[in-house]
């Protein structure tokens, strides 16, 4: 029989959890996010854990469950629901040129500050202290937002400051990821100020969260610790850009996109991305992708993003920030497009069901799922199934709970 996680350790331990922060918003006296031995994000108990006090955190949890409602005009068994698919680019050059791939999503971040519909935008950036590493920052002006860009491989936690966000009282947007949108419109279920207060939720399509080994991997590639850094730039200032690496002494390292990333063995993508339910954002106002044909660039480009509008909101937004300027509208695309540009994406659609079997098979707990078209596009892939309920068997989806000091 399926179950869900009953305990925030339980998602956890069962290799649900993403990191996104919400525990340590909802629950700062209970949790913080500490970042654990494998390079991961997760919840550490400030002490004796309740999981009764926790009903608030499992209710919106994307490792508990995973929710979206149709909120376009039209409709597509993979892709879901949606008003518009097309190319775009933000207008500033600049921009286009530092953000990952065109720039849609800071461009749509400064439209929003630009045109007053937002005071601010919660979003993650490099740590300044730790530029290999991310953390949640709320941009009040352009300039934070543009100098602020660029896509972060690694472990996120936008949501711890969505409780400091709503604090402000002020209408305001995020940038995160599409499992960190689903959190926030199951939170606001029981939160009325997010309903009042938050203007758009804008994602990018996610081929995965890799955990911070990743990056670890290309630092000893070089020979460099990572309290030398000064510059941590996964890409950017190009499409898809160079990886950079940058040390306080004045070296320098680059590595393409292609070099970083063919080898999907090495992505070292967490547990919780490999069964996920929403990677193309269907949660979200607006999703941006990379729309590289057969699914990966074959050079650097002046940067194109493909574009998603999912609700009435974002459609409006998308049409407020062209005619603004903000953003440049390209050609328009269909669901048969993006199979061809995110082809991954098709294949994890189509065989998550199966995967999901093979979890609960195991006796391991999974998500709750409603309105994703899991069922309905479930290849029945008994291989992958197998596979999945395998690996569980051998505790390859477990972790352990870190302690708050770790």
């Amino acid at each position: 029989m399926t179950t869900t996680p009953q305990s925030v350790r339980a998602v956890v331990e069962n290799g649900l959890c993403i990191g996104c922060g919400l525990c340590e918003a909802l629950a700062p006296d209970r949790w913080t996010m500490t970042m654990t031995r494998e390079g991961r994000l997760r919840p550490a108990p400030r002490g004796p854990e309740a999981p009764d006090a926790d009903v608030a955190i499992l209710a919106a949890c994307p490792g508990v469950v995973a929710e979206a409602e149709a909120r376009g005009t039209r409709h597509d068994s993979v892709w879901g629901s949606y008003t518009h698919m097309g190319e775009a680019w933000a207008g500033d050059p600049d921009t286009r040129f530092r953000a990952a791939t065109g720039g849609v999503l800071t461009a749509l971040g400064v439209h929003l500050l630009h045109s007053e519909q937002a005071q601010f935008i919660l979003h993650c950036a490099a740590d300044p202290k730790a530029p290999m590493r991310s953390s949640w920052v709320m941009s009040d002006t352009s300039e934070q937002v543009i100098q602020r860009a660029g896509s972060r491989y690694g472990p996120t936690n936008t949501l711890a400051g969505l409780e400091a966000a709503l604090a402000r009282g002020e209408p305001f947007a995020i940038i995160a990821k599409p499992c960190d949108a689903g959190a926030v419109r199951a939170r606001a279920k029981s939160d009325p100020r997010l309903d009042q207060l938050l203007v758009a939720v804008l994602v990018m399509v996610c081929g995965g969260a890799s955990d911070l080994g990743k990056s670890q991997a290309l630092l000893d590639e070089y020979g460099v610790h990572e309290d030398e850094l000064s510059v941590f730039r996964y890409r950017g200032y190009g499409n898809p850009g160079l990886t950079r690496v940058e040390t306080k002494d004045g070296r320098a390292f680059e590595k393409t996109y292609l070099d970083l990333w063919a080898d999907e063995a090495g992505w070292r993508i967490q547990s919780r991305c490999k069964i996920c339910p929403d990677a193309i954002g269907e949660a979200a106002d607006i999703a941006a992708a990379d729309i590289w044909p057969g699914g990966a660039p074959v050079g650097e480009d002046a940067g194109f993003n493909g574009v998603i509008t999912r609700s009435p909101a974002g459609q409006a937004l998308f049409e407020s920030a062209v005619a603004a300027g903000d953003l440049v509208q390209g050609r328009d695309h269909t669901p048969r497009d993006y199979d061809d540009f995110q082809p991954h994406q098709v294949s994890k659609k189509r065989s998550l069901a199966a995967r999901l079997r093979g979890l609960s098979g195991a006796g391991q707990p999974v998500y709750h799922h409603k309105g994703l078209r899991i069922d309905e596009l479930d290849a029945k892939d008994a291989a992958q199934e197998a596979g999945t309920c395998e690996r569980a068997r051998i505790g390859k989806f477990c972790e352990p709970m870190p302690e708050a000091d770790e």
